[in-house]
Parts: C-alpha cells; sequence; structure tokens
C-alpha cells in the first residue's frame, strides 16, 4: 500500500511539474532603456504594452494600442522603439523623452489669470506634472528659469521659436537667466541673474540669435571689469544701450 501510494503522488506531482516548466519557458521577457524618461511611469506602461503583446503574440497589436491609447503624450515621450526577438522571445522597448527647459505662466490680457506648463526641448508644453516625475527620481538638478508667455499666442509658433533660442544659447548661458519675459506684442525680455544681481535685458521683436551672440559678448566683457549692468537695451542692434543701477 505504501508503494502504491507513493506511486500515485510521484504521478501526480509529474503534471503540475511539466506544466510550471512549460510555463516559463513560454513566458514572455523584456528589456527597456526609458533613456531620459521618468523609469516608473514609463515602467508602469511597459507592464501594459507587454500584457497586451501576450495576449496575441503580436507585435502590430501593440503598436496600435500605443496609438489608440495615446500613450506616447500621456506619459510625455518624444520617441520610442518596440522590437521582438522570436529566438530569445524578448521585447525589446527603447523610448526618450525631452528635456525641460523652462516653467511657464501662461498668462491672459492683464495677467490676472494663468495656467503653470512646461516647456521642453522640442518645442512642446507640457503638463506640470512632467517636472513632478522628473524630480521624484532625481533626474531635474537645481530650480527650473521661469517664463511668462501670454495665452494669445499659444498655438503660434513663439514657442519653438523660444526653444530653438534656448538651445541655441547653451546650457552655461541658460543657468544665469532667472525669467524670460514675451509680451502679446512679441518682444522679448531676459532677466539675468549673475553673481546674485539681477539684469534685464530688453531685445524687442526679432533678430533674436544675433542679439543673444551680443547680450553674452556684453555679459562677458562686464564680468571681467566686476560691473554688471541693470539693463541692457538690445531693441536695436546698432546702438545699443547699457545702464547700471547708480546711474538709473
Amino acid at each position: 500500500m505504501k508503494l502504491l501510494l507513493a506511486l500515485v503522488l510521484f504521478s501526480s506531482a509529474v503534471p503540475a511539474k511539466v506544466a510550471t516548466q512549460k510555463y516559463f519557458e513560454n513566458r514572455v521577457h523584456y528589456k527597456t532603456d526609458f533613456g531620459n524618461c521618468p523609469a516608473r511611469a514609463v515602467g508602469r506602461m511597459t507592464l501594459e504594452l507587454v500584457r497586451e503583446f501576450e495576449k496575441k503574440q503580436s507585435l502590430l497589436g501593440v503598436k496600435k494600442k500605443i496609438v489608440k491609447d495615446n500613450l506616447k503624450d500621456k506619459y510625455f515621450l518624444s520617441e520610442y522603439e518596440v522590437k521582438y526577438d522570436p529566438l530569445l522571445r524578448t521585447l525589446n522597448f527603447s523610448y526618450d523623452c525631452p528635456q525641460p527647459l523652462m516653467k511657464v505662466q501662461i498668462y491672459k490680457q492683464g495677467g490676472d489669470e494663468f495656467y503653470t506648463a512646461i516647456l521642453v526641448d522640442t518645442g512642446e508644453l507640457f503638463d506640470p506634472t512632467y517636472e513632478v516625475l522628473l524630480r521624484a527620481e532625481k533626474k531635474i538638478k537645481g530650480d527650473l528659469p521661469h517664463m511668462a508667455y501670454p495665452s494669445s499666442l499659444l498655438g503660434s509658433g513663439d514657442e519653438k521659436k523660444l526653444t530653438s533660442l534656448l538651445n541655441f544659447m547653451g546650457e552655461k548661458f541658460t543657468q544665469n537667466i532667472s525669467e524670460v519675459i514675451l509680451n502679446e506684442n512679441r518682444e522679448l525680455t531676459i532677466i539675468l541673474s549673475i553673481g546674485r544681481k539681477p539684469s534685464s535685458a530688453f531685445l524687442g521683436k526679432n533678430e533674436w540669435r544675433q542679439k543673444v551672440d551680443k547680450l553674452n559678448s556684453v555679459i562677458e566683457h562686464m564680468q571681467k571689469k566686476q560691473k554688471i549692468p541693470a539693463i541692457i537695451n538690445l531693441v536695436n542692434l546698432k546702438k545699443i544701450v547699457v545702464k547700471f543701477s547708480d546711474s538709473i
């Protein structure tokens, strides 16, 4: 009886073992490169996509879900790639997200009403949640400079124009920026903080790149003299006016 019972127990255990082994052999594995994206949030999205793949073993189904559920915008992706290796039964996910440049206050005429957004290096305005997610993972160091932007110019293309200008300035210069103001007449003002001394640069409506080049030269020259101007008027490139606090 003991031998018979042992045989029964052994035979009943075999299918469970085989089933478990088969499960792990058939299970889909995945690898993820998060790039500059917030890993926790995008990681949750990745698990959704893996489950979608496991339903029909279809890579097309995964890509359709990304588009249908608008996951690219929902998770702040600038680009993504999904590949499947059938030999290793492995899904490979590669993501990237844009760099935040400024915290933007969108204001209406009179400046009373506004909402906040994050300007990123692709020229888009993101929900402030994006900054929160990146800070939680220490992917943003220091404070973001501020920008005041009129609601009347939303969708005008000026966001991308300003982004191009900020990318052109470079990190060394933008570290000195405290605030950027664009008014409803498209006149640009940049407020710098250099050695804790504020300096307002008026750039007017056009030729911003040339004026930023000139502004950079003026600042470097004045730093050597250890004198930071309170106002730098660059509205007219042919006639740059510099004023110091004691002469205002």
